[in-house]
């Protein structure tokens, strides 16, 4: 399919590789920072390719926000809708057709995909985009479609993408693939620091330190916070602070739609925008007319307390990778400034990655999708960072208790029941027993 014309990025130039490599192998590793294209471009350069023969590519990503915003952008590209040659799959809706080539999909809907079609009869490629978050549905997604791969289609491609990403490591994975780095393309940034007060609360600092930044230097601004409740506090203390040529827009998960467009749309003509968010914002979205970060350092991570049985989230650095991926933000349309709330030394200190969440998550799903999946012991699946075995025996042993898996670790009647809830195991069995299933 000839695509229209559009404005060279820099993942272009190593499109041909990727091809090539596609063409010979199974298996690739795409290395390319932000703002080099690779989310929508990759998807729409595979669709012509010989092995594709007419079936679909899946492209997942690791939250709705960044779905819709890749299935929108490659249709625009088309100059058609979504639903059309792209379409879109997230929990609670979907916009595809009998057209659709390229399915936009999040992580933890296509873990229920390949288990309901482990062939996965009608797909040619998926292409796991942003898999340094390394989220447990990314995780599980990618050892099934490999076993997939390795059994039921040798044909299936698997393509993985990353900005920041130990590509080798994730090759081995993949049988030794081929490795293909592209550069980015990012305008200077500037860091300036400033260290937080201990004694003081984040978002008073974050509200301060915001109309600071407007002061300094023109331009919208992107803050990033490490939740909603945070968000909504210093919106509170930056209403009617900020100048009436400003506005405000809090960008995270559980906004409509409509409010997350605003938030990423640019801003009027004359005005200017602080977009208040999670880090949601790092990754996947270019927010125009942003050339201010102001970043709190912090995030907001599921944390598994085994004593209880339950996950909650906590605040917690964020690691250095993500906040350089918050620094690059500045730099994505033109030069840029980044605040820090945290004095220059520490960012040695920062962890280099983010925890990958199936070492530190309850696997309780993870253990009852692989027990969907055939498997009864998830070890012998192909991780990246193997499951800690522990978890696993203190999972498998609370899926017995609930009658999901039998002594042998199969799945149970029960189990398949507490399966087709999208809730956790525990919770899944209190609203069946609670429906006298």
């Amino acid at each position: 399919m000839p695509l229209p014309p559009s404005p060279a990025l820099p993942i272009d130039a190593v499109l041909p590789r990727l091809l090539g490599a596609l063409d010979e192998r199974a298996g690739a590793v795409l290395v390319a920072p932000p703002g080099a294209g690779k989310t929508t471009r990759v998807p729409l350069a595979l669709l012509d390719a010989d092995w594709l023969d007419g079936r679909r590519i899946i492209l997942l990503e690791p939250r709705r926000l960044a779905a819709r915003a890749a299935a929108e952008r490659m249709a625009a590209t088309l100059g058609e809708r979504v639903g059309e040659t792209v379409g879109l799959r997230v929990r609670l809706g979907s916009k595809v057709s009998g057209r659709t080539r390229i399915e936009v999909v999040t992580e933890g809907v296509f873990t229920r995909m390949i288990l309901d079609d482990p062939e996965l009869a009608r797909v040619g490629a998926v292409l796991f985009d942003e898999f340094h978050e390394r989220s447990l549905d990314a995780d599980l997604g990618l050892a099934l479609a490999l076993d997939a791969q390795g059994g039921l289609r040798e044909d299936l491609r698997i393509l993985v993408m990353s900005a920041t990403l130990d590509g080798a490591r994730v090759a081995r994975l993949l049988g030794d693939a081929p490795v293909i780095e592209s550069e980015g393309r990012a305008f200077p940034v500037e860091t300036r620091y400033l260290d937080r007060d201990p004694n003081r609360r984040i978002d008073e600092q974050m509200a301060e330190l915001i109309l600071r930044a407007l002061r300094a230097d023109p331009g919208s601004v992107l803050a990033f916070l490490p939740g909603q409740a945070e968000i909504r506090r210093v919106a509170e203390a930056l209403e009617g602070r900020v100048g009436p040529d400003t506005d405000l827009a809090p960008l995270y998960g559980a906004l409509t739609p409509a409010e997350q467009d605003r938030a990423v749309s640019p801003a009027s003509p004359g005005r200017r925008k602080v977009v208040l968010a999670t880090a949601i914002a790092e990754t996947s979205l270019t927010i125009e007319g942003v050339r201010i970060v102001v970043d709190s350092g912090l995030a907001r991570v599921p944390h598994y307390e085994p004593g209880l049985g339950l996950t909650r989230l906590v605040t917690a650095r964020a690691s250095r990778a993500s906040v350089d991926q918050r620094r690059g933000r500045a730099g994505r349309t033109e030069p840029g400034i980044c605040w820090r709330l945290w004095a220059e030394a520490g960012t040695g200190a920062l962890e280099p990655f983010a925890r990958p969440e199936i070492l530190a998550a309850d696997l309780a799903g993870l253990v009852l999708d692989c027990a969907a999946w055939g498997v009864s012991d998830p070890s012998r699946l192909a991780f990246l960072d193997p499951p800690p075995a522990p978890a696993l025996r203190e999972a498998g042993a609370m899926l017995r208790d609930l009658d999901a898996l039998d002594a042998d670790g199969r799945l149970t009647e029960a189990g398949a029941r507490l399966r087709a809830l999208p809730l956790p195991p525990r919770l899944a069995r209190m609203v069946v027993s609670a429906a006298g299933s």
